[in-house]
């Protein structure tokens, strides 16, 4: 996509909503949720936020391109799990059953990347009660696909949990978590075979399940988006593997790895840096390319010079 275009976008991006007339309202890291008879209306803005904290410049399109990936892989996995997805009336909206989330994110990892990586880089080998093996590198692929839970915290840092903590803490039932293992294991499979077709390797991912009005489990957030997942390109893993390069990869991980080279990792003693307006042109055109390469379809997107008043319209014709 033209980046002229992206920047003439960089005053026009979605920060967030208020709707007084779409039903209670919550704010989210990303979204902005309305709950409306016994549904959700969920309205995905350009904030972008790393290290559990918001951060203070939106990415242009960045909305759009999650709001509608994440449409195309609740379609792409739908035999594995129910999702919540009722209909997706406009570029930034979804509209979706309203559920009791599982008070915990079911994170996937195939390869020793991010977190993982920095976790066994620092000498520990237990993850979640999983055991990492010795002579592993970064990225390096792991023996089989690991679950590693983590609690959701409402403020600060989420927090790795094994699936023994969990129960004994009364945060999930054992019968509950292995349900849900299973999907979250099922849906990482059903996401490497879609990414190898495109040329990519998913690297990890986190999944997110809630309770419907019917007693089901189903699918909820997001799925396979960049926010959620880690990408790599398969043509030059093995390449870049073997010299101990980084590899190219499609995530927002680079935008963790900017803030960690302006001294920011989300600690309190550190300061929030702004992100330029040339760095917000380069995140959203990665965005983009994950769209369309994980896709395979070309990222059509909505130039309204005034986003929230389209998505009002949009959002406010299904009452």
């Amino acid at each position: 996509m033209d980046p002229v275009v992206i920047r003439q976008q960089l005053d026009h991006t979605l920060h967030e909503t208020s709707f007084t007339d779409l039903g209670e309202h919550y704010r989210g890291k990303v979204r902005d949720t309305y709950r409306h008879d016994g549904r959700l209306i969920l309205v995905t803005s350009d904030r972008i936020s790393a290290f559990d904290h918001v951060l203070r410049q939106t990415i242009p399109f960045k909305g759009q391109v999650l709001n509608q990936l994440a449409a195309y892989f609740f379609e792409a996995t739908s035999d594995i799990v129910p999702n919540q997805v009722l209909s997706v009336p406009d570029p930034n909206v979804t509209v979706a059953i309203e559920c009791e989330p599982a008070k915990l994110e079911f994170v996937v990892r195939g390869y020793l990347a991010g977190h993982a990586w920095r976790t066994y880089r620092s000498g520990k080998r237990m993850l979640c009660g999983k055991t990492l093996v010795e002579g592993l590198q970064q990225n390096s692929r792991l023996p089989e696909p690991i679950l590693t839970p983590s609690t959701k915290a409402e403020e600060g840092h989420d927090e790795d949990i094994s699936r023994e903590e969990a129960i004994d803490q009364g945060i999930i039932d054992a019968e509950t978590f292995d349900q849900l293992e299973r999907y979250a294991l099922a849906l990482f499979q059903r996401g490497t075979e879609m990414a190898a077709k495109q040329g990519l390797i998913l690297v990890d991912t986190k999944y997110e399940f809630g309770r419907a009005p019917d007693g089901r489990y189903v699918l909820i957030d997001e799925v396979h988006t960049p926010d959620s997942s880690r990408y790599f390109y398969a043509d030059t893993y093995d390449e870049l593997l073997s010299q101990d390069k980084p590899q190219r990869q499609l995530s927002k991980e680079f935008v963790r790895e900017w803030l960690m080279a302006h001294d920011f990792m989300g600690k309190e003693d550190q300061t929030l840096p702004d992100l330029p307006d040339d760095f917000r042109v380069e995140v959203a055109t990665r965005y983009i390319e994950l769209y369309e390469k994980v896709t395979g379809r070309a990222f059509v997107p909505d130039t309204h010079p005034d986003p929230a008043s389209r998505i009002h319209e949009a959002a406010f014709s299904l009452q």
